[in-house]
């Protein structure tokens, strides 16, 4: 009877948990009962089973290990990338704003008594368009580098 309620428990464990619970299996770091469920089901699973290693360490061939090794200093490199480009998003940041105020900006002095003050979209077209168009370029490249930091994949 005890029996039959542990082969129906087993029975009941689907495919995708014993692949899931394989490399804890294959480290030596599941616990008993689960490499007895896992060496129980794969006793079942001729299929599965063949997709072990031939040798002592269970690996799947579902899951290979890298062909290429990973560069002992990627951690580093990737620190140094992130740094620089938040350094040059702060540069661009930084000249933004000035070329943003400087474009909404213009001239101001004292004639006859009287301030007089003519901003550059108006009387100085030859100075904003320029500044306006370096302030757009530099906010594009701004969150060029927002979306650049955020994404995981550049």
């Amino acid at each position: 009877m005890q029996d039959e309620t542990h082969s129906e428990l087993t029975m009941k464990v689907s495919r995708e948990t014993i692949v899931d619970l394989l490399p804890l299996y294959s480290a030596g770091e599941a616990s008993p009962q689960t490499r007895a469920l896992v060496e129980e089901y794969l006793q079942h699973d001729a299929e599965l089973m063949s997709q072990f290693d031939g040798d002592g360490v269970k690996r799947l061939t579902a899951f290979p290990a890298s062909e290429t090794p990973l560069p002992s200093n990627l951690e580093l490199r990737s620190f140094q990338r992130t740094r620089h480009l938040l350094r040059w998003q702060r540069r661009v940041y930084g000249l933004a704003i000035a070329l943003s105020i400087a474009s909404l900006g213009g001239v101001g002095y004292i004639q006859e008594g009287h301030p007089v003050f003519h901003v550059f979209f108006h009387y100085y077209p030859q100075f904003f368009a320029p500044c306006a168009s370096l302030a757009v370029s530099c906010w594009i490249n701004y969150f060029v580098l927002s979306w650049r930091l955020r994404s995981t994949n550049f």
